[in-house]
């Protein structure tokens, strides 16, 4: 099993395929290609990129390519079982569920103002409304999942799952931009950044070489 995934730094997509991957709990192979350069342009022409359309996290399991992390993370939960990823209890998982297609699907303004840049801090001044209400939109969600469903652990469902890895990406960002969140907020922050796993992707992207311009001039 090999799976395909962009620079460590600024892939958010890639982050939340790669946590899916560990949390199944499979041996795989790791194959970083920097994005939006001379290497990702001439690998985005091979067969091992071409099923995707030069999208990454790129998922290969012997013959069979998976790609989208989404379609990853429901890929592996069929190999080792849907429990490992999402809550065992009905109305959970069908909240987690509900919030991991939303961060799927929605949210545009607030990866296009706030786009992942894991090394970088900076306070961000000028917000949109519709990146600020999108902002204020996650935060309910997590209050919510938090207070029905997170009193067994400090993750959104208690113990780490599928809404952890998709809102993993937003903690990085939040963190990046300086967004002020409330208390609770805080404490699931830190528990995402302090993870196992997420601290390897930190350092990783710490010492990442490549700079993509275009992400470090936000701001």
């Amino acid at each position: 099993m090999k799976l395909i995934i962009g620079n460590k730094n600024y892939s958010s997509w890639s982050l939340r395929g790669w946590l899916a991957v560990k949390q199944s709990g499979l041996h795989f192979e790791e194959i970083t290609v920097p994005m939006l350069g001379e290497q990702w342009d001439q690998r985005k022409q091979n067969d091992e990129f071409q099923p995707s359309s030069g999208k990454v996290p790129i998922l290969w399991d012997g013959d069979v390519v998976v790609w989208d992390s989404l379609a990853i993370m429901e890929y592996l939960g069929d190999k080792v079982g849907r429990d490992r990823f999402w809550p065992k209890e009905e109305a959970a998982r069908g909240m987690a569920r509900a919030m991991v297609a939303e961060m799927h699907s929605s949210y545009a303004s607030l990866r296009s103002e706030m786009p992942m840049n894991v090394r970088r801090r900076i306070q961000l001044q000028n917000l949109s409304e519709q990146t600020k209400g999108e902002v204020v939109r996650i935060l309910q969600l997590w209050a919510e999942a938090r207070a029905r469903h997170g009193s067994s652990g400090p993750f959104l469902f208690g113990t780490f799952g599928a809404a952890d890895i998709f809102y993993a990406p937003v903690v990085s960002r939040f963190m990046t931009y300086g967004i002020g969140v409330p208390g609770f907020a805080q404490s699931y922050m830190q528990a995402i950044w302090e993870h196992t796993w997420m601290e390897q992707w930190i350092g990783a992207s710490e010492e990442e070489q490549w700079v993509i311009e275009q992400y470090e001039s936000v701001g």
